[in-house]
């Protein structure tokens, strides 16, 4: 017999637990999570961490893309599309 949906009930527990416990909690569907509550922090610190993971990456294509000669200065690039 498969696991009910999650009342509304439910959901309002999931997201007092989120903010007043500080607790990530798991929202199951047929007998699997399938999300998730958790506090805003820990969505912030989430954030953080891919804003940081995009920037190493930019890095990283910035520095393949100058070892192969492929960067030009800002200005230049505007010139070219006339922007500038």
């Amino acid at each position: 017999m498969p696991t009910p949906r999650p009342r509304p009930e439910d959901c309002a527990d999931y997201i007092d637990r989120a903010v007043a416990n500080k607790e990530r909690v798991r929202v199951p569907r047929q007998g699997r999570d399938v999300a998730a509550v958790i506090p805003i922090e820990d969505l912030e610190l989430l954030e953080r961490f891919e804003d940081h993971l995009d920037l190493l990456e930019a890095i990283e294509a910035i520095d393949e893309a100058a070892q192969k000669g492929g960067v030009i200065p800002w200005e230049q690039f505007e010139a070219e599309l006339g922007l500038s």
